[in-house]
């Protein structure tokens, strides 16, 4: 059980509400990638090829097309955001301003379409939904550490990847868990629904009965009141709550690769090529570049044992 004040704040933090209230390129690698639903030459015309690199994306461009000249006459870009993921997504609770990796991120995109950081009409959006927002065209893009796979990329559009996690397993300390293996055997492991842990839990449960939760949150708060055993989530998103948490911790190796991408609606293809744009100039300028700043702002000191010095490399399909 963890100390009062630790499990107040994170259970504070798991009252995450849908809310509109206004808030506070060409250099990338390119290569052919097959996705799903293309067809392999000389396959059969209802043969699918491999999802090989779902993380391939549209080439970058600065132009306005019907999307990005939406988002210009309202004046405000929406933007789906987690408000409870320290250190990338998270209130603060001396400002009450949302900041993170991920917030810094969508104030850049502001910037380049309306020419104001502080443009952005933000909505928190529970882990489950983030896919619903989208399709039902409620915010222009999702920014929440959501992972690029070839299932999603079939329902939304992603940006090229801004950064690469991993799944892996956070438990208190004295667990006798050690890694994604059969020590979770019998326990009861935590993760959010909609998550690549569900899908991963699903595939390979190691004997565990798993329980899902809306946001990933809930899942240490429920470690913390000792309702679970394990929590299987996203290895950056894990450390930051054991930044929050020190009486939690990471055990065994990541099992998955975990790029992640802005999400957008399928249909608004000249907004993913104009966030395409940002992120290539997000990772311009080496350790000087806005993402390395940002990294060593938000990431660097908190997600101690997780390294990533520099940005994943873009991969474009076009």
């Amino acid at each position: 059980m963890l100390a009062a004040g630790a499990l107040a704040v994170a259970a504070a933090l798991t009252a995450s509400v849908l809310s509109g209230a206004p808030g506070d390129a060409a250099n990338g690698q390119r290569a052919q990638a097959r996705t799903t639903g293309a067809h392999a030459v000389g396959a059969a015309a209802d043969a699918p090829a491999p999802c090989e690199h779902p993380e391939a994306s549209l080439s970058p461009s600065d132009g306005a097309g019907p999307a990005v000249q939406r988002i210009k006459d309202r004046g405000r870009l929406i933007a789906g955001v987690d408000q409870n993921s320290y250190r990338w997504g998270y209130r603060d609770p001396a400002t009450g301003r949302l900041s993170g990796f991920d917030i810094e991120l969508v104030r850049a995109i502001a910037k380049d379409i309306l020419g104001d950081p502080e443009k952005v009409t933000w909505l928190a959006i529970p882990t489950n939904k983030r896919i619903d927002v989208l399709r039902d065209k409620k915010v222009d893009l999702v920014a929440r550490t959501m992972t690029v796979n070839c299932e999603r990329i079939k329902q939304v559009a992603f940006s090229t990847a801004y950064f690469e996690a991993g799944q892996q397993v956070l438990v208190p300390d004295g667990s006798t868990i050690t890694a994604f293996d059969d020590t979770l055997k019998g326990k009861r492991v935590c993760t959010a629904k909609g998550s690549t842990g569900e899908s991963e839990l699903k595939n390979e449960a190691h004997g565990a009965e798993v329980r899902t939760v809306p946001n990933q949150l809930d899942c240490l708060v429920r470690l913390q009141l000792g309702q679970v055993d394990a929590v299987v989530t996203d290895n950056a998103l894990a450390a930051g709550q054991a930044a929050q948490d020190p009486s939690v911790k990471l055990v065994g190796k990541p099992f998955t690769t975990e790029p992640y991408g802005v999400a957008m609606n399928l249909g608004d293809e000249d907004l993913v090529r104009r966030v395409n744009k940002v992120l290539d100039d997000y990772r311009r300028g080496g350790e000087g570049s806005q993402w390395m700043l940002a990294y060593r702002k938000w990431l660097a000191k908190s997600l101690t044992g997780i390294k990533n010095p520099a940005p994943p490399k873009p991969l474009y399909k076009d």
